[in-house]
């Protein structure tokens, strides 16, 4: 892990030593009584409290940074415009543009950073902060007819986070989000060196008999006439009747319906045996009708032949403990070629599959010629039909059924026997399960076991036969020997080459080599095949044996989690067999993006959210022609472009790659599904502009001719100094902490809290009266030098293209090589800033927030709007006096009051001046004489009052309640019990007024 070198740095804050540019307080009395040793403790716990409730949003890590959203209107977009070759640096000589814009900040930076070769190992490797370790992570590739959507977006989001941290259309959108992609190893699953992997594989495997050909019931798309992955089907629920438009059929299709058909008992006219089935389609396919052995229902028929409704034929009533006697009639039809549990039954019987469904998804001649070639749907209406004029119907009803669907193609799976390729995965599958169970494998979030264990219990073996033109093709030969075979009698050898599968042939038969005839298996492998090869492939496999324990591998998720664990099972698997060694010790899995309604984002539904629509923005009529130029149906297309227009009145607002990846990072991406929506991001947006203007604000008073200190000489000049880089150690502290945890939402919420509470809202603000000094004092621009330079360091992961703008144009710290980009800056670690921590100097501030607060709540009551009153701060224990005194000046600056003094132990408030309770021990006072018109504001105040009481009374008469809604009822009577409290007191401060002359000016 690289270093910051500022170890050296030591502050001179033995004790606090107030700055020669403060203002010495008079000397105040020191009487009063001694404190208990128990009331310090309780004070000491209190003020422990109140510090973690003002740093809660730290270490908040499932909370949102997004701000009370505001209307959005279009922001003048500022373009960068200076000539600048592709490649070439970008001309940061001129000011910064008055506002954050991002197409002006992300411009011609990703280029540079590619032709420089940042991304590199070996420039990495260079580094004076390199460790002579490599950190690497390749993105396994997508689907090349696909492109990313926001899903994707996270990954990179995550990865390229961590990978800062230590070291087609798809890549165009990989470069948007600003990748730290080393692009000179692009490569592709069809590359010479992965296809080279992927036949090593399959000819190891086989020849370890982990792969083997069999004729089997597999998923089929008839859309895409392949065999299609378990993960590439999506089960749907129906709750009844449901129409569905599928491709290739002219008219929806009905599902969800329960036809009840009657089986005649042979040789008994007048008893028959009724069975229910959502696929009347396959009625040509029944062998069978079983029930269970004990349903009393039918003892009496054990070992009977059932006259099939359609054909005639003779089928056997069989009994199998798997039928459920409770669901339907209690009978089933059995239909081995079309259903996995039916081919099991069948099995047990030693019942012949009949397969009268093709690969088109038309009936075969098994049908007979009524029935061949006609589409399987149209088939099942004129089966009705058949059944209905034969009086064989006994009942139509509505069904709630899980329907399985094809996720590429839309269309219905259908259950196929074919011949195909699989590996045997129980084994593997057993060893991966263990691997996680001893802790040789750590899945994060560790609630992924409980799926990673089922998964790999009830797993089955693999198909990974596909009958599609694109993919590595199978490396099998099938046998000919110049005469013809049947399924069962076929002789397949495996070769990396075709030679070696003839050498294999040769021997396998007897036959000479050359009177042999070979034919290539026409199918290609699975892409998840590859895909698990892939990690492996990209390291030097099979040439070389790959260092897996420098590898850090990370999905492109496209439908959640689950698919990301069904890749990196099969990693598993497939790299522990080939390589021996398990692939990493620990996977990510992160969360599912979702809508900001909950929903799963899909094309049908309008909200699917492209990466580079956020980035760059977009008009409505941009997204709805991206749903026209799509596949949808009319009917889906008039929904989708429905709610895509609640969703996006406007459009899509400009939002730039960093407020998008920030975003993205800042939300618990360990935890449950993540739901994004836009306003968030253009929240995060403001924030960017935020940072903008401090740094325009930094710059403009380091000035020109300003230059750095070396780091070890910088020590804070004042207790505001102290405090700021001490805030900054801990946000580097709480960066690290999120870094090695990957929980980066600890990493962005600690950024968001420095630069916009601790640094904009605070030091910034306090520091500005110093800085109008003449001449100024060298401390405080040292320290904001500092904040900046190490604050866009530690920020550069998430969000590069702000913190490259930024950066480059601080002035060079003297001394050393320049580093010429912060991508390859060393990223600040908690040891080098430790010596900056000064956590009871931060307890001790945040009472001086508090105080802050108040001040400013008096101020609103009063609305002392322009006004700035002198206030006086008086408590009971001289310690806290002392505390007090060294941020009398910020005090006053922050809570935009006068002059504020200490006030001694005992004294009397001078009279007519507000007054409020900062603790047991503190109270503020409050100039109000001469600033405030009572008879103005005590109408105002009753009116308030009213209000508030009227509230207080409502709440008063509703109902107790239970749970949490009563504890919010109560939260709320006690705060406007408190507010109609201030309120009074401060009537009575008004009415004191009245009634009392001007008080002299004086303290």
């Amino acid at each position: 892990m690289p270093h910051l070198p500022l170890s050296s740095f030591r502050p001179p804050l033995c004790g606090l030593r107030l700055s020669q540019g403060l203002p010495r307080p008079r000397p105040l009395s020191t009487h009063g009584s001694s404190i208990s040793r128990r009331n310090r403790e309780a004070k000491q716990k209190r003020l422990l409290e109140k510090q973690a409730a003002l740093e809660a949003g730290i270490t908040g890590k499932n909370k949102s940074l997004a701000e009370p959203s505001k209307a959005w209107s279009p922001k003048e977009i500022v373009l960068y415009e200076i000539p600048t070759e592709p490649g070439e640096k970008k001309d940061v000589s001129g000011p910064l543009p008055p506002a954050y814009s991002p197409r002006y900040v992300e411009a011609a930076w990703y280029p540079w950073w590619v032709r420089e070769g940042f991304f590199k190992p070996e420039y990495q490797a260079r580094l004076p902060q390199a460790t002579g370790e490599t950190f690497s992570m390749c993105i396994p590739p997508p689907n090349v007819t696909g492109s990313l959507h926001i899903g994707h977006a996270l990954t990179v989001a995550i990865q390229d986070a961590l990978v800062r941290w230590k070291g087609g259309e798809i890549c165009e959108q990989l470069r948007a989000l600003g990748a730290s992609l080393d692009w000179d190893r692009e490569c592709f699953t069809m590359d010479a060196g992965s296809s080279l992997a992927v036949t090593e594989a399959f000819v190891r495997l086989y020849n370890a008999g982990l792969l083997y050909r069999n004729r089997q019931l597999v998923n089929w798309s008839c859309a895409l006439r392949s065999a299609v992955s378990d993960i590439e089907v999506e089960n749907r629920p129906l709750p009844g009747r449901t129409e569905l438009w599928l491709p290739g059929c002219l008219t929806p299709v009905s599902f969800g319906l329960l036809v009840s058909v009657a089986f005649p008992v042979d040789g008994e006219p007048d008893t028959e045996v009724v069975v229910g089935t959502t696929r009347p389609e396959t009625l040509p396919g029944d062998v069978a009708v079983a029930v269970h052995p004990e349903d009393s229902r039918y003892t009496h028929l054990h070992g009977r032949q059932l006259r099939h409704p359609l054909t005639g034929q003779l089928l056997p009533l069989i009994t199998d403990t798997a039928v459920q006697a409770h669901v339907g009639t209690g009978a089933v039809k059995v239909t081995p070629a079309h259903s996995p549990t039916d081919a099991e039954m069948g099995a047990r019987h030693g019942l012949s599959p009949l397969s009268v469904i093709a690969e088109d998804g038309t009936m075969t001649s098994l049908c007979g010629e009524w029935l061949q070639g006609l589409h399987r749907f149209v088939a099942r209406e004129k089966i009705m039909c058949a059944l209905s004029e034969r009086g064989q119907i006994r009942g139509l009803q509505d069904h709630s059924m899980v329907l399985p669907f094809c996720s590429r193609s839309g269309d219905v799976i259908e259950y196929l026997l074919k011949s195909q390729w699989f590996v045997r995965c129980q084994e593997m599958g057993d060893r991966a399960a263990k691997a996680v169970q001893s802790g040789a494998l750590e899945l994060c979030p560790s609630f992924h076991q409980k799926n990673w264990r089922h998964w790999f219990a009830h797993i089955g073996d693999w198909c990974v036969s596909r009958q599609l033109w694109w993919g590595h093709r199978i490396p099998a030969y099938l046998v000919m020997e110049g005469q013809e075979k049947d399924d069962r009698e076929e002789c397949w050898v495996v070769g990396r080459s075709e030679a070696e599968a003839r050498e294999v042939a040769a021997k396998l038969t007897g036959s000479p080599e050359a009177e042999l005839t070979l034919e290539r298996d026409p199918d290609v492998l699975d892409t998840w095949f590859s895909s698990a090869l892939f990690p492996f492939s990209a390291l030097g496999w099979p040439h070389e044996t790959p260092d897996l324990a420098r590898f850090y591998p990370l999905s492109l998720l496209e439908t959640g989690s689950d698919l990301l664990l069904f890749w990196v099972g099969r990693m598993v698997m497939l790299g522990t067999q080939l390589t021996g060694q398990l692939p990493f010790s620990k996977v990510l899995l992160h969360s599912m993006v979702r809508d900001r309604q909950g929903r799963k984002m899909s094309k049908s539904l309008g909200n699917v959210l492209d990466p580079r629509d956020i980035i760059s923005g977009v008009k409505l009529q941009v997204l709805q022609a991206k749903l026209r130029d799509g596949n949808l149906d009319p009917a889906e297309l008039a929904i989708a472009a429905a709610a895509q227009k609640k969703d996006f009145p406007h459009g899509i607002p400009e939002c730039g790659t960093d407020a998008l990846r920030f975003t993205l990072c800042s939300r618990g991406v360990l935890g449950d599904d993540l739901h994004l929506s836009v306003s968030e991001v253009l929240s995060c947006r403001h924030f960017c502009n935020k940072i903008w203007n401090a740094l325009r604000f930094i710059l403009h008073a380091l000035g020109e001719n300003f230059v750095p200190q070396p780091a070890e000489e910088l020590s804070p000049s004042s207790p505001m100094d102290a405090w700021i880089l001490s805030r900054l150690a801990l946000a580097a502290c709480e960066c690290e902490r999120g870094f090695l945890t990957q929980e980066l939402s600890i990493v962005t919420h600690a950024l968001h809290h420095f630069w916009l509470h601790n640094l904009c809202d605070i030091y910034l603000e306090a520091v500005k009266p110093v800085l109008s000094l003449e001449p100024c004092p060298p401390g405080p621009p040292q320290v904001l030098f500092s904040c900046a330079d190490i604050g866009l360091r530690l920020l550069a992961p998430l969000m590069p293209f702000l913190a490259e703008e930024l950066w480059q144009r601080l002035p060079p710290r003297p001394g050393g090589t320049p580093v010429p980009s912060i991508c390859v800056a060393p990223y600040p670690t908690a040891r080098s800033l430790e010596h900056w921590r000064q956590p009871a100097l931060e307890q001790h501030f945040s009472q001086v927030q508090e105080a802050v607060q108040v001040l400013r709540a008096l101020r609103a009551t009063y609305q002392l709007t322009q006004a700035r009153p002198r206030v006086l701060l008086q408590s009971s224990e001289p310690e806290e006096q002392g505390l007090f005194q060294v941020f009398l000046e910020p005090l006053g600056t922050l809570s935009h009051c006068a002059a504020v003094s200490l006030l001694p132990p005992g004294a009397v408030a001078p009279s007519g001046w507000a007054q409020a309770t900062l603790s047991d021990t503190i109270q503020v006072y409050m100039e109000l004489q001469g600033l405030v018109d009572p008879q103005t504001q005590l109408p105002r105040l009753a009116a308030r009052r009213l209000k508030l009481q009227k509230q207080l009374d409502g709440l008063m008469a509703q109902t107790v309640s239970e749970g949490e809604a009563e504890t919010q009822r109560q939260q709320r009577l006690s705060s406007l019990q408190l507010e109609l409290s201030k309120l009074d007191q401060a009537a009575s401060h008004l009415r004191q007024l009245m009634d009392e002359a001007p008080s002299p000016r004086e303290l």
